[in-house]
């Protein structure tokens, strides 16, 4: 993990070895643009259908507060992250990987043992929770069509797990840019679909009675506050920001910073939309996905047309597919790494062979545990909890701080530490809380349920 791991800042790419990983999978050859659509595709994916659920825990006031603070301090953070790694590149050190910065700048046990493990959990973890939300997506549209058909929600896992099969074999990140453009049009579409239906629903005057009164007692509302402080920061969650930024060709400088305007642009249109309207409508009955409050209770039909149940769960498919490549993209880099010979053709017997054998098992693995854990949300929420809040929130500040060492008087440095110690902590408290749900959930779980 030392040298063999960086590339210079040039065409060459350094002059020391380059791993297949790097060659083959994080190839430098996009442009600013590339980069948005990779950044909009890993950030502004189906979990924000989730807020409106988030806010019946917090709210209006507090809900909208920690909507506006998570889109800030995100920023912020991926910002410093990303001037971090352009002051590396200039000095020479162009650090492809999240682990990489880990090991020059904290150490070398930080990659190998701390950073590399948790973000490996987090984007196997996006990948096994986009094929049961893809398998939930599919069965409504085959309910739509069909319904009182037969068919079980494992049934429709396994097919989005062919899709997501397919989809796999895409060589290097830099060949997703198409797939991440389609990407940003189709979650400004269901966005823009499950905004316009809350109002359409909320206007009704058959629609849910709304009611914005934080339920539970103390204790549930106070879990209840941090689960929903985690799923916002989940929300926002990245990762892999320095997997996205080696994928811009020399030189680097100041283009993540135009792929992160884009995406931010694109997360302010659909977060704050989808959260307001989703909790304006249904307060505090708003679901853990947005569409499913769509459908009236009482009469088992739904308030829209079913035709704009079939296209909304159509478009957010289509979507997943995209986010759980994206994903798989630093697990491909480790893979490649390990299999795959640099000396040879990319697209060589040699290379070629292993690379799909081993990507296609990992696809099945994750589809074989979406299938069986219907309730791999509750276990999500987990690695979130660990994994996106350390590596988004409180690593890009340490980066920052351990690379320019600024004044300890200075503001930069006690903002970027008052953040590092509130998501530690925030993290520490969202681990509990999520424990303590997967706890009372487990009496309900069944594998292969049809849920």
């Amino acid at each position: 993990m030392g040298g063999e791991e960086r590339s210079g800042d040039g065409e060459k790419r350094g002059e020391e070895v380059v791993d297949a990983g790097s060659l083959f999978v994080l190839k430098s050859k996009g442009t600013w643009w590339h980069c948005g659509f990779h950044l909009t595709t890993s950030i502004v994916a189906p979990a924000l259908l989730s807020l409106p659920y988030a806010f019946k825990f917090l709210g209006w006031a507090a809900g909208i507060s920690c909507l506006v603070g998570g889109a800030a301090v995100t920023f912020y953070s991926y910002t410093l992250l990303s001037l971090t790694l352009e002051h590396h590149a200039s000095l020479g050190n162009r650090y492809l990987r999240f682990r990489d910065m880990a090991h020059h700048i904290l150490g070398p046990k930080w990659g190998r043992y701390y950073v590399g493990p948790i973000q490996m959990a987090v984007c196997y973890g996006v990948v096994i929770a986009n094929a049961l939300l893809g398998g939930q997506c599919l069965k409504a549209m085959y309910l739509v069509v069909q319904p009182n058909g037969e068919m079980k929600l494992f049934e429709f896992v396994i097919i989005f797990g062919c899709l997501l099969l397919v989809l796999a074999q895409f060589p290097s990140f830099h060949s997703l840019r198409y797939i991440n453009s389609l990407s940003l049009l189709l979650c400004l579409l269901y966005s823009a679909s499950a905004a316009a239906a809350s109002i359409y629903i909320g206007k009704e005057p058959n629609a849910p009675e709304k009611d914005y009164t934080i339920v539970g007692d103390p204790e549930t509302r106070v879990f209840g506050i941090f689960n929903a402080m985690a799923i916002i920061a989940t929300t926002y969650g990245n990762g892999i920001i320095p997997e996205i930024q080696a994928t811009i060709s020399a030189p680097v400088k100041g283009k993540m910073m135009k792929g992160l305007c884009m995406c931010y642009l694109v997360v302010i249109m659909t977060f704050f939309t989808v959260a307001i309207t989703g909790y304006w409508a249904f307060g505090n009955k708003a679901n853990g996905l947005i569409f499913t409050n769509f459908l009236n209770a009482e009469t088992n039909h739904y308030f829209v047309p079913t035709w704009f149940i079939f296209l909304v769960n159509l478009f957010t498919v289509l979507q997943l597919s995209a986010v759980a490549v994206v994903y798989l993209q630093p697990i491909n880099d480790i893979l490649e790494s390990v299999i795959s010979d640099p000396t040879k053709k990319e697209f060589s017997i040699r290379n070629v062979i292993p690379r799909l054998v081993v990507r296609s098992l990992f696809v099945v693995m994750a589809t074989i545990v979406a299938a069986m854990l219907p309730f791999f949300g509750d276990v999500n929420s987990l690695l979130g909890a660990f994994g996106f809040i350390p590596l988004d929130f409180v690593l890009p500040v340490v980066f920052f701080n351990f690379t320019f060492k600024p004044s300890k008087k200075s503001f930069i440095f006690w903002i970027n530490t008052v953040i590092a110690v509130v998501f530690s902590c925030l993290g520490v408290i969202a681990m509990v809380a999520a424990v303590r749900q997967i706890i009372i959930d487990a009496n309900t779980y069944k594998l292969f349920a049809d849920v």
